[in-house]
């Protein structure tokens, strides 16, 4: 089942334009991945104890229809990609009104980072398992890294 959250979309964001401002759905999309991880037993403590965290390489989203003040929206994460040793993933977000009509797709590339070293790094196994048990997006790809 492709995880998702419902949101009411708050004041604070929307933008002059009385729309959902841009920087809303990025956020909304980072909060599902945030809570994702964390119904997967990696709430932010957990990556704290492992001294790792996640980062972003590219976030690109897709405009397609207008979310206005007190709307209801649903979020989902699934999988857009996943190299063979977990180290570098993606994660594609769809942001549906309350009609079901998507409003806009946010897909985020990322990567472990060692948070003393400032590097990246390789995810624990355990996390590796959680990110191949994500509900895969259609435009799911496998990351393949090129050997330097």
């Amino acid at each position: 089942m492709t995880y998702s959250k419902t949101f009411t979309v708050r004041w604070a964001d929307m933008d002059p334009n009385v729309h959902m401002r841009h920087s809303a759905y990025t956020d909304y999309a980072a909060q599902v991945r945030l809570d994702f991880l964390a119904d997967q037993a990696f709430p932010m403590r957990r990556f704290a104890e492992l001294g790792i965290g996640p980062i972003l390489f590219r976030e690109d989203t897709r405009f397609l229809k207008e979310i206005h003040l007190s709307e209801t929206i649903r979020v989902t994460a699934e999988l857009g990609g996943l190299s063979a040793d977990g180290s570098r993933w993606r994660i594609v977000h769809t942001i549906y009104k309350a009609d079901g009509r998507e409003a806009a797709v946010v897909a985020v590339d990322g990567a472990w980072l060692d948070l003393k070293l400032r590097k990246l790094t390789m995810p624990p196994a355990e996390l590796t398992t959680t990110f191949t048990q994500m509900t895969r997006h259609a435009s799911y790809t496998d990351i393949v890294r090129e050997k330097k």
